[in-house]
């Protein structure tokens, strides 16, 4: 049976590549995998250190488990082009930095140590997707997903695609198609078996058939019992395919789920029922790590869309994601768009054929994920390109029948190929600029968009974003500003049934080129910052969660007199999923019910209470003392919820919180730690931004630098856990709070 091992530990790392590298072990960094080649700073960095040439070597040991197998290694990705060599022969190389590769090491082991060197370049070769033009994103060069030691049988299992057609019907079917691997060409007869089990391990089905060539087709019919993938109930089956040959026994097995989906002009049917999807697009990557983050980060940005931000959809911008984000969303019942890699440039003949060889590296690695419900063929925001286009239509229709294609756009008129018509929609804003003597509009309609004189399947793919730039720590007008729009867009999709749904830009802030961005390498566009610690705006998402599974309540405002231009804090938008909200300044109360007038189509609207609700007496005029508030929350006309904002907020606390505090010894894992200030109504405090010290204790390492300043009063650390077990101990000093700890188990 095929073995499949980790092979993260043990390289070496050099800052350089030369050819004569490839043969002999060079001096550098032991690192361990994934890694990034270079730790950048929070900002203010030149991203040109890393484009260039990398070296990571590893000696395999020959072991007797080789004998007689086929071995190779398995690169999750690596960014971007890449070439492996062993014992200083070259035997394979890739260029896309987003997708797996496989290096076959049989023909070239050899008894005793191995040498085995990677050639990583980080350069932003023109001939590879998506570089050629300029990208408002970074690459972060390095071996930064897993890499695995793989031993079959010299005949195995190539690939397994899943199908589950017809699931409305009352009894339901899997359709398996097998791929064979034979690199020698050995005599080929066999039997392939299949065995389906549901999420609890019960089997359900088996079925086998003879093995003749290079693929298998499988089936069964008549199941029943079987429960659909949904996104309140994602429900996980499993196939276990084994192939036996004279060659040998090998076996995969693959998790899918039972369900359908289907853009249409009514909107998205999931399961056959119209869903409106409301997401976020996501970049992969963190501060200092880049795109180093292992299986704990990604599910964790999973679970904070589908659970922190109420989204039932991300896309991945622009790029295939790590299988832990996909898997996680499989799990979580979290949508995915997914498309190929590119921002705007589409290059020569040579980059179009790698372009396309991504649509297929994409989908054949993807395509079991129930999650991904639409697979994106264009070159994000690029101009038309008829021929390119028919032929990466064509890629991914020859390779998955069961989902549409589109591509994301932001020309009007834009050649429709795909079966959904994506559009990034930015005229939100759009009257601020010269020459667009136009009333302010909030969405357009979609026959606008595409011209044509019927509706098609439509999506809003991104908006906000660099239209309106806000920082977690800008004045409060301008976040309340931020959160409107945010509001105005959710309300206008949720409103129109032709409208599938939306996904903002963007999720967090991020890293970028010089090019783009505030001028300290920050795009400043997310309803998060890059630590994902939710600006005002991230409550515009979160608030439309039903109150069942989480109460939020969080006032758009510092609750300072002089704060806002003119002064006072109306109008205040409390972003809210309760039934009404009361207000209580001293003896007077005021109730507030949901703006349900502005934002009719929101599962949730705001709360705002304005000038026309109070007098300047009850709320107090300028010059007048200052006085505390309190927010009280009702669902059924129950309290479910209580918010103190002091008049004058002091540094009280200071909140350690980390993601988790129990982390694995020997995988790299890496956690998330948010320091908050906090005053003395447990209110972050907004504008706190004074140095506070980090250090660790005990088997790991900060990521990072151990002096750090608060922005926007919080600010996060990544813990990373080292090879041995143990506790680790992480220390936080600052001035008004003097000095306080979390400890980590590592087992």
């Amino acid at each position: 049976m095929r073995i499949i091992e980790n092979f993260n530990k043990d390289w070496t790392f050099r800052a350089a590549f030369e050819p004569a590298f490839a043969s002999a072990s060079q001096p550098g960094e032991p690192v361990q995998l994934p890694h990034t080649a270079v730790e950048l700073p929070y900002n203010y960095f030149d991203e040109k250190s890393y484009q260039k040439a990398f070296t990571y070597q590893r000696v395999i040991a020959w072991d007797p488990r080789f004998h007689g197998k086929e071995v190779s290694l398995v690169f999750d990705a690596a960014m971007a082009d890449s070439i492996v060599y062993l014992n200083g022969i070259e035997i394979t190389a890739h260029k896309d930095g987003y997708t797996p590769f496989e290096a076959r090491l049989t023909p070239h082991l050899k008894a005793g140590d191995n040498l085995l060197t990677v050639k990583i370049d980080g350069s932003e070769n023109p001939e590879i997707p998506p570089f050629g033009g300029v990208i408002d994103y970074l690459t972060y060069a390095g071996i930064y997903r897993d890499v695995w030691l793989k031993i079959t049988a010299p005949v195995s299992i190539k690939n397994v695609k899943i199908e589950t057609p017809d699931v409305l019907d009352e009894t339901k079917q899997v359709t398996a198609k097998v791929w064979i691997s034979n690199p020698t060409d050995l005599a080929l007869s066999g039997n392939v078996t299949a065995v389906l089990n549901d999420g609890a391990g019960q089997e359900i089905a088996r079925t086998e058939a003879a093995v003749s060539g290079g693929e298998v087709s499988l089936g069964f019919s008549g199941l029943q019992g079987i429960t659909l993938w949904d996104i309140d109930n994602p429900a996980l089956y499993h196939l276990t395919v084994t192939l036996e040959t004279g060659a040998g026994t090998d076996a995969v097995t693959s998790r899918f789920g039972f369900r359908s989906a289907e853009y249409t002009i009514e909107g998205f049917k999931l399961n056959g029922r119209v869903v409106k999807l409301r997401g976020l697009n996501r970049h992969q990557a963190w501060p200092h790590l880049g795109y180093a983050m292992g299986r704990r980060g990604q599910e964790k940005d999973a679970d904070i869309l589908k659970f922190d931000l109420a989204c039932n959809i991300a896309r991945t911008s622009h790029y295939p994601q790590s299988q832990y984000f996909l898997d996680r969303c499989d799990e979580i019942g979290l949508l995915v768009f997914e498309e190929i890699p590119g921002w705007q440039h589409i290059g020569g003949d040579a980059w179009k054929a790698e372009s396309v060889q991504n649509v297929r590296r994409m989908i054949e690695r993807d395509w079991n994920h129930p999650s991904i419900i639409i697979w994106g063929v264009r070159i994000n925001e690029s101009q038309d390109a008829h021929d390119f286009y028919v032929e990466t239509n064509a890629m991914a229709r020859s390779l998955d029948t069961t989902r549409q294609t589109g591509g994301v756009r932001y020309i009007t008129e834009s050649e429709l190929l795909e079966d959904v018509y994506t559009m990034n929609d930015f005229i939100l804003g759009m009257e601020e600029l010269p020459g667009h003597n136009r009333e302010r509009l909030v969405l357009r309609d979609q026959r606008e968009v595409t011209g044509l004189d019927r509706k098609v399947p439509y999506m809003i793919t991104e908006y906000g974003g660099h239209m309106y730039p806000t920082k977690r720590f800008d004045q409060e007008q301008r976040q309340a500003e931020h959160v409107g729009r945010h509001l105005a867009i959710l309300n206008a999709a949720a409103g129109d049934p032709s409208i599938s749904g939306s996904t903002g830009w963007c999720m967090f802030d991020y890293n970028t080129h010089k090019d783009f961005g505030s001028g300290d390498r920050i795009c400043y566009h997310g309803v998060l910052d890059m630590y994902r610690e939710p600006k005002f705006a991230g409550y515009a998402y979160a608030s439309q969660g039903d109150p069942k599974d989480k109460i939020v309540m969080q006032p758009v405002s510092f609750w300072a007199r002089g704060e806002r231009n003119i002064g006072g804090v109306l109008p205040l938008i409390i972003l809210t999923n309760c039934d009404y909200v009361e207000i209580r300044m001293g003896q007077i109360v005021k109730r507030i019910e949901p703006d349900t007038k502005t934002y009719p189509h929101l599962p949730h609207p705001p709360c705002i209470l304005d000038h026309s609700m109070v007098t300047p007496e009850e709320f107090g005029e300028w010059g007048m003392t200052w006085r505390d508030g309190e927010l009280v929350g009702f669902i059924d006309g129950e309290e479910v919820v209580r918010r103190h904002l002091p008049a004058d907020p002091l540094p009280t606390d200071l909140d350690i919180a980390a993601d988790d505090t129990e982390l694995r010894a020997g995988e790299k894992d890496t956690v998330r730690v948010i320091l908050r200030a906090l005053d003395q109504g447990g209110n972050v405090m907004g504008f706190f931004d004074d140095p506070v010290e980090v250090s660790l204790e005990g088997p790991g390492r900060i990521v990072g630098p151990t002096l750090l300043s608060f922005k926007g009063g919080a600010v996060g650390v990544y813990v990373e856990a080292g090879n041995e077990v143990g506790r680790l101990t992480l220390t936080a000093k600052c001035r008004p709070f003097g000095t306080k700890h979390i400890t980590f188990n590592v087992t």
